[in-house]
């Protein structure tokens, strides 16, 4: 990879920009200039969710930026408030209304449901699934896959399918780094997107991020972004500052060596900062 569009191949042959920018917590202009900066620095790549609240504003973004709708990939999330079959249907329709597309480019499960608030997870997890692969046969989407889902929550969810997922996305980055989920999903052919690639600062001021960093003559956040990469990873980093959807941009240079690896495993003591997907507080 040495640029945002390059691109990973999905299971389903479906190119995927390496890069995504994320849009968490961008809301309205904020959320419109940010998605054209982005583009504007090269990203090809728009990550939104329902719940994020600014399905309108992203898609408003692209198209204010003047490139056209096929040379961006653009990924939406079903929330958890929609489950089954039907209401996932409905929930995708008035998502692309919002965003006055017709076609998305991935489309991915929120959360899986948990045994925690749903006695009939399983079934819920599945049969939202069911419409998901109505969605894709029927060529509203491009790509299909989950977010925040582990092993136990795949496993019974694949079992059902006709089709797997091609896409994970989990919380990931060198400090918390889910390796048995990650491992589970190469071995499936489910490529793994990496949100809070940053820890959302979390790790940013650590003099171990920091050591490698100076080694490498770039920010703490590109090591974090460039440790994606290595590891064959879709790396979803958010900002609203333009110089450093910039920044994050121009890591592909960044080699990182054996012992940059064994400095960086030195984060993972800080942890989880995201909910547990068996025990999310909604």
């Amino acid at each position: 990879m040495i640029s945002p569009q390059d691109c990973y191949t999905l299971s389903n042959g479906v190119k995927i920009p390496c890069i995504g920018f994320g849009t968490w917590k961008l809301l309205e202009d904020e959320c419109v200039n940010a998605v054209k900066t982005a583009i504007e620095c090269g990203y090809r790549h728009i990550d939104t969710a329902t719940a994020y609240r600014n399905e309108k504003s992203v898609a408003l973004g692209i198209r204010q930026s003047g490139i056209k709708r096929e040379d961006i990939f653009i990924t939406d999330k079903l929330w958890n408030s929609s489950k089954g079959y039907e209401e996932t249907l409905k929930a995708f329709k008035k998502s692309l209304g919002f965003m006055n597309l017709e076609y998305l480019d991935l489309y991915l499960i929120h959360w899986p449901r948990s045994k925690k608030h749903f006695d009939d997870y399983v079934e819920l997890n599945n049969s939202t699934w069911k419409a998901f692969e109505t969605l894709y046969k029927d060529g509203y989407v491009r790509a299909i896959g989950v977010s925040n889902f582990e092993e136990h929550h795949l496993v019974p969810l694949m079992d059902s399918a006709s089709i797997a997922p091609m896409v994970n996305q989990i919380e990931l980055s060198p400090q918390f780094r889910q390796d048995d989920v990650v491992e589970f999903c190469r071995s499936n052919n489910i490529l793994v997107e990496a949100y809070s690639p940053l820890t959302r600062a979390n790790a940013l001021e650590s003099p171990l991020l920091a050591s490698v960093a100076n080694k490498h003559n770039c920010s703490p956040a590109q090591i974090c972004l460039a440790w994606s990469l290595k590891n064959g990873y879709l790396p979803l980093p958010k900002s609203s500052h333009r110089d450093r959807i910039i920044q994050n941009t121009h890591i592909f240079n960044i080699t990182l060596d054996d012992e940059d690896e064994q400095t960086l495993l030195g984060l993972t003591e800080l942890g989880r900062i995201v909910a547990d997907p068996d025990d999310p507080p909604f």
